[in-house]
């Protein structure tokens, strides 16, 4: 497998990059594309993103392939909840019948990760921040998937003793990086929960790496 970085410069315009997608996706020799996000303010994101093929889409988050996530059918799902759906796989999660809490509502991961939780056939509510008692909602999942980008936003209050807890957040402190869970706090009741950083990401990585392989293989 072969990376090639393209870097466009801060100030590149829309043109510019919508130009670089479109040669990406009728190159041949490509079969996986991803625009790293945020972009520039300059740059509209769901326009670029809607540019890219969505059979080289390995982000999984163009309107084609969250329109088959939506209707539960094949396609590139995004990286980062296939990661948090991988980790529950192979820690032998049962999540047929358990309640699940998504706390965020972003395309890039409340949404989808909510999909996949549904498609597992868990009962999923999706919080927000207009979401009234948020530690009681949360309190009732035995799945807590905190995805908001709030810093240590959910306490032990939070908590339901026992549940499983996985922390998206990545948010940059003084003291370094931390979730949106406080970790020590919740890891005195979780059953599981992982750490930030070193928890979700390394799952994210490894999820981009098979959609690259899926989309290959699938334009074979």
């Amino acid at each position: 497998m072969r990376s090639v970085h393209h870097g466009l410069g801060a100030g590149s315009t829309e043109a510019e990059l919508l130009e670089l997608v479109s040669a990406l996706g009728a190159d041949e020799d490509v079969d996986g594309i991803l625009v790293q996000l945020p972009l520039p303010v300059q740059i509209d994101p769901d326009l670029v993103v809607a540019a890219i093929d969505s059979g080289k889409d390995v982000d999984g988050l163009t309107p084609a392939n969250a329109g088959l996530l939506a209707h539960g059918m094949p396609g590139l799902v995004p990286c980062t909840p296939a990661g948090v759906i991988e980790l529950l796989r192979h820690e032998g999660v049962e999540l047929e019948g358990a309640e699940a809490v998504v706390v965020g509502r972003s395309k890039l991961v409340g949404v989808p990760v909510a999909r996949l939780l549904l498609a597992a056939d868990a009962t999923v509510t999706v919080c927000h921040s207009r979401t009234a008692d948020l530690d009681a909602a949360c309190r009732r999942a035995d799945v807590l998937v905190a995805a908001v980008g709030v810093p240590r936003l959910l306490g032990i209050e939070a908590i339901k003793p026992g549940a499983v807890v996985i922390d998206v957040g990545m948010n940059r402190t003084e003291d370094g990086l931390c979730g949106d869970v406080d970790y020590e706090a919740a890891a005195e009741v979780a059953a599981a929960i992982t750490p930030v950083p070193g928890g979700v990401g390394p799952m994210t990585i490894a999820m981009l790496l098979a959609n690259t392989l899926a989309a290959a293989e699938a334009r074979v």
